[in-house]
Formats: structure tokens, sequence, C-alpha cells
């Protein structure tokens, strides 16, 4: 792998962890990645199941949290947020892709 591909799984990693924050799913986030940082959905879905691999238990317990802070938070919208600071985070890193 030659370093912009591995700087660009790196962003798209951080981007993945900026949905997370956000209690985003997988498809939530493939979403937003693709619709605000024109991520192709198949990327997006690559490096989060192998940060799933990685992280088996981690993902285990978010995927439950998920669940709660969904129905704690079902006015908010916690896609537009994480949206606005992944437009943030591209716009700085274009010299990533």
């Amino acid at each position: 792998m030659d370093d912009s591909s591995a700087s660009y799984i790196r962003l798209v990693h951080r981007l993945i962890e900026e949905c997370m924050l956000f209690n985003m799913s997988r498809e939530e986030c493939m979403e937003a990645l693709s619709k605000h940082a024109n991520i192709k959905p198949v990327i997006t879905s690559t490096v989060w199941k192998e940060l799933e691999k990685e992280n088996k238990e981690f993902f285990e317990a978010y995927s439950r949290s998920i669940a709660e802070a969904k129905s704690e938070r079902a006015s908010d919208d916690p896609q537009r947020e994480a949206s606005k600071r992944i437009h943030n985070m591209v716009s700085g890193s274009d010299s990533h892709q």
C-alpha cells in the first residue's frame, strides 16, 4: 500500500470515529461520508468491518449503546452535527485524497 492509500484509509478511519461520536450506525456513517466527504460507501464499510475485526468487544458494546442512545435522543439529529464536523475535517484534509 502506498503512502496516499494509507493516508486515505487513515482519513476514513478518523471520519468513522467522528461518526461514532454521534452514535451513528455503520449505515448512517456510510451515508454521511458518501454525501459530505465523497467517500464511496464500500470504502467506509470495508474500513468499518476491519475496525470491527480488530475491536470486536468494543463494537459489540457500541452497537448496544447506539440502540440506547437512539431511544434517548429521538428528537436530536446527530447525523447533521456529524456531517458538519466531517465537512470541516475534509476541508482541511483535501491533500490526503
